[in-house]
């Protein structure tokens, strides 16, 4: 669904990106994961058209979109929530809510997703007309989530989604991305420091090290990798 070929980038002349090849299935949940400053952030606004790719190709479903500004991408199905939530604090939760679907013209539609969200996401409903900047860290995290979800994505770029949060809350954003999997087919990619959480949840994973893959394949498989285990689980 989503591929990076090769792909380098970085901020001006300091490169971050070196020859990062992935690829995102559709439907599924894909986990990247590594320590904080190894370049993850910098990979998902790179695939979100947030930062311009150096070299190398960014393919979605066949079509190479390396040159496709963010706006478009996020037309055609590709949108971030990206790290420290970056809500509107003076704008309601619904209102938050709504900026996510600024790239969508069916009024029904984004009415009919609303009330989706709210069903999946209680909590935001309780909280609708609740000033963004006065909810909990958890309950923050939710409505990030909910403004990507407005934008009606065929793909998710999740970028921190446990950072800072209690476990409960945690968990119960992970029960979210299983549900929009499997009833709505968004594929996930969840880029997270925790690799217990990220791996936990996803299909396929990536290592991340310094710009680049280090390791990738199966999750349980990265689990149990005697190597990452001692670098990132402490065992």
């Amino acid at each position: 669904m989503l591929k990076a070929e090769g792909l380098n980038g970085g901020y001006g002349d300091v490169q971050i990106l070196w020859d990062v090849s992935l690829e995102i299935g559709e439907g599924q949940i894909t986990a990247l994961v590594g320590a904080n400053g190894m370049g993850k952030t910098t990979l998902i606004r790179t695939l979100a058209g947030a930062l311009p790719a150096y070299s190398g190709r960014i393919v979605y479903r066949g079509e190479d979109i390396t040159k496709t500004s963010q706006p478009k991408r996020a037309t055609m199905g590709i949108m971030m929530v990206p790290e420290g939530r970056q809500l509107y604090s003076g704008l309601s939760v619904e209102d938050n809510l709504k900026m996510g679907a600024y790239v969508r013209r069916d009024r029904e539609g984004i009415k009919a997703d609303l009330e989706w969200i709210y069903a999946i996401l209680p909590r935001l409903k309780e909280r609708r007309k609740q000033l963004a900047g006065t909810l909990s860290g958890g309950e923050a995290q939710m409505c990030a989530v909910g403004r990507g979800l407005m934008a009606s994505p065929r793909i998710l770029l999740l970028d921190e989604l446990s950072l800072g949060l209690a476990p409960v809350a945690v968990d119960g954003l992970i029960a979210v991305l299983k549900d929009i999997q499997e009833k709505k087919n968004i594929a996930v990619l969840l880029v997270d420091q925790d690799v217990q959480v990220a791996l936990g949840i996803a299909e396929k994973g990536y290592v991340f090290v310094h710009g680049h893959v280090e390791f990738s394949g199966n999750s349980q498989e990265l689990l149990n990798n005697p190597e990452i285990q001692k670098a990132y689980l402490g065992i």
